[in-house]
């Protein structure tokens, strides 16, 4: 009986290895059907989570239309797409210059990307400015201009481009927001406003346009860090809140956050966190022990007022 146990467990392995190699290829041939052909508008391409959500979604055959402030690095972008890229298989992008931050262009920018390909499959709202510091440092121009990119410009651009989608009875639109638009934390006032804000706004829009098939769906990272920042080893904190503060952090690396999205288009998701389970637990304990919450936060507020300043 040993013996077959011994034997057996290498055919074990060999089976769970091609069961799930056969699961990651259907994943990945359902991934390249659910945007085949489908035109898919990526705002702010030029960041690291645009890239590889362009990457992701150009491969799958969608029909791109990329957008960013900086035409060098659209072009760049553009270059490197189709590159590797099989012509027979992917369409071209189609690159627009725009700028969410200033809302009195996004309107007439947002025809233009309309007019690109005369409807909009799925968009996917990416741009994000944020910002740090205590809250009566920071001008109320800067967090107007924070609102403006994180609020104003991806609501405009949504009311634009939603009524074509109406009008034929789908589409998706894709928020990309952060979870801090659950929860509020010290030295990021206006990011966080920002983002419960926006959060806000694609919840109710989501019920709005429900009847006519139209999804609305919130991918909410922590942070999304850069290609070659990686998290610390972790170790024991004797202060809830750093150890809470470092866990939130960490972030998630930009092709991660893209994977997650053509999930979520796949799926039709409505809402999702990517984040480990330190956040996700705080966005409870704010939800069902606020007090106990606020306290830890406080703490961590004192604690970062106390440490002196180098020098």
């Amino acid at each position: 009986m040993g013996i077959m146990a011994v034997l057996m467990l290498p055919l074990l392995l060999l089976g769970i290895s091609g069961l799930l190699f056969i699961y990651q290829e259907v994943s990945r041939l359902w991934s390249k059907s659910a945007v085949q052909n489908k035109v898919v508008v990526i705002t702010d391409a030029i960041s690291g989570l645009g890239k590889e959500c362009a990457r992701v979604f150009h491969t799958g055959g969608a029909r791109l239309v990329l957008c960013g402030k900086n035409w060098e690095r659209l072009e760049s972008l553009y270059d490197a797409l189709i590159s590797v890229a099989d012509p027979s298989k992917t369409f071209t992008p189609k690159l627009v210059l725009l700028d969410l931050s200033d809302i009195s262009c996004v309107q007439d920018v947002a025809k233009e990307v309309l007019d690109c390909y005369g409807c909009v499959d799925i968009l996917i709202n990416n741009a994000s400015v944020k910002m740090k510091g205590p809250a009566h440092k920071i001008s109320l121009e800067l967090d107007k201009k924070i609102m403006d990119a994180n609020y104003f410009g991806p609501i405009t651009l949504t009311k634009v481009l939603l009524p074509n989608m109406i009008s034929r009875r789908t589409g998706q639109i894709v928020l990309v927001n952060n979870i801090q638009g659950k929860f509020g934390v010290p030295f990021r006032t206006a990011y966080a406003a920002s983002k419960h804000a926006a959060l806000g706004f694609f919840d109710c829009l989501r019920a709005e346009v429900e009847e006519y098939d139209v999804v609305v769906s919130t991918v909410s990272p922590t942070f999304i860090r850069s290609y070659h920042v990686y998290p610390e080893q972790g170790h024991w904190e004797p202060s809830i809140w750093k150890f809470f503060s470092r866990k939130l952090g960490y972030g998630v690396h930009p092709v991660e956050v893209a994977e997650e999205v053509m999930r979520t288009v796949r799926r039709k998701k409505q809402e999702v966190f990517i984040a480990n389970p330190v956040p996700k637990v705080a966005v409870y304990i704010r939800t069902f022990f606020p007090e106990f919450f606020f306290a830890v936060v406080a703490c961590g507020v004192k604690e970062k007022l106390n440490v002196p300043e180098e020098g």
